[in-house]
């Protein structure tokens, strides 16, 4: 059993302001990566408030798109090595927060380039990047890995890099005025990171302290968070403590998976959102159920476990809960099979699941999962 985590964590109201000492000495040129809408909530204002006052000179990248490509990730490097920043700020939710990670490496030296991003190469040493998250999903803020879209593949995947940030500033005023589906999709995301986490092959008593406490957290949250109709103009007008409670347990999660990586539901959800442009917080969502089953057919405490501590009596009204809030969704019988096909030969990710599964279990995952249509 082991625990690490090296991330400098703060989590607390006017988070930005009150570490900016921390943040300012990272480096003496910033490159802020972010996207077009990502850090209209306030943050990114903050953010240059802070480093105006500490006189550093910074550079903005705001084009990173939802699921961020190599591409995206190789131009921001190289506006950063043009303004020569020696450190990365990445604000926003998990796509550009993965894509700030991508850069600090591609920036790190200027003889990198695209080709680094498929395969691993040694010596690298990535800038220092500080993380300020303002969706309640991702937890890339305290992970090492960075998701990235490869078009090359028609895939999304982790880049063969593990980045911590130096310091992540977690705040939940940056989720007022959030659209409904963006609070729902990502909360998803951070529930599945904990489901993941404690039904993993890596799982032990120690890592399982944030799993257990994080689904304990989203258990008592979705009750307020799935409770209410909302319009898209209306929004959920979460209070400030349920939005720094859902960005705790989104970070709780990143911890969790930290330890643990995530399992076969995130890596049956890349698929979905690159073929179907199913929103990746859903797409992971829609597996969860049928995970559990297969996972409870060994070992049916530890999912006993998971719907203890999420407020659910079984597998079953878990699973009829994710449907009525997450919908279904509809692929046809060939793309199931190619699907399927790619997940048995994901041997990294199968390896994630801590008993054997047959080709057969593998197709009733995402026959229980979907809407099967010819």
């Amino acid at each position: 059993m082991k625990l690490f985590n090296p991330v400098k964590l703060f989590i607390e109201h006017d988070c930005i302001s009150n570490h900016a000492s921390d943040l300012c000495v990272l480096g003496s040129r910033a490159f802020i990566v972010t996207g077009r809408s990502s850090a209209s909530n306030g943050s990114l204002a903050d953010v240059c408030s802070v480093l105006e006052a500490g006189g550093i000179p910074y550079a903005i990248f705001n084009a990173v798109e939802e699921n961020p490509s190599v591409e995206t990730c190789v131009q921001a490097a190289k506006e950063s090595l043009a303004f020569q920043a020696d450190f990365v700020i990445g604000i926003g939710g998990g796509s550009p927060l993965d894509a700030a990670k991508a850069v600090c490496v591609l920036a790190s030296d200027a003889a990198l380039d695209e080709s680094c991003m498929y395969e691993k190469l040694p010596g690298i040493t990535p800038l220092p990047l500080a993380a300020v998250p303002t969706t309640c999903g991702t937890g890339s803020e305290v992970t090492p890995n960075g998701v990235l879209t490869y078009h090359r593949f028609h895939t999304k995947s982790s880049m063969p890099y593990t980045v911590f940030t130096a310091i992540a500033l977690v705040d939940g005023k940056y989720l007022a005025g959030a659209p409904e589906s963006l609070l729902i999709n990502t909360s998803v995301d951070a529930l599945a990171h904990l489901i993941e986490s404690y039904l993993s092959a890596k799982a032990d008593s120690l890592n399982r302290m944030y799993s257990s406490y994080g689904l304990q957290l989203w258990g008592i949250l979705k009750d307020t968070l799935f409770a209410r109709e909302a319009s898209e103009e209306e929004g959920l007008h979460i209070t400030a403590a349920m939005a720094q409670q859902l960005m705790l347990t989104s970070t709780i999660g990143g911890l969790a998976i930290s330890h643990t990586g995530t399992s076969l539901p995130h890596a049956m959800s890349y698929g979905l959102t690159y073929e179907k442009g199913i929103p990746h917080g859903k797409a992971c969502g829609i597996f969860l159920a049928a995970y559990m089953e297969q996972y409870a057919r060994r070992n049916p405490s530890d999912t006993e476990d998971v719907c203890f501590f999420l407020g659910f009596d079984s597998i079953e009204e878990f699973g009829q809960w994710i449907t009525d809030h997450l919908g279904t969704v509809s692929i046809t019988k060939a793309e199931a099979a190619a699907f399927a096909e790619g997940l048995a030969q994901n041997t990294g990710k199968l390896a994630t699941f801590p008993f054997a599964l047959e080709y057969a279990d593998i197709q009733e995952m995402y026959t229980k999962s979907l809407k099967i249509t010819e």
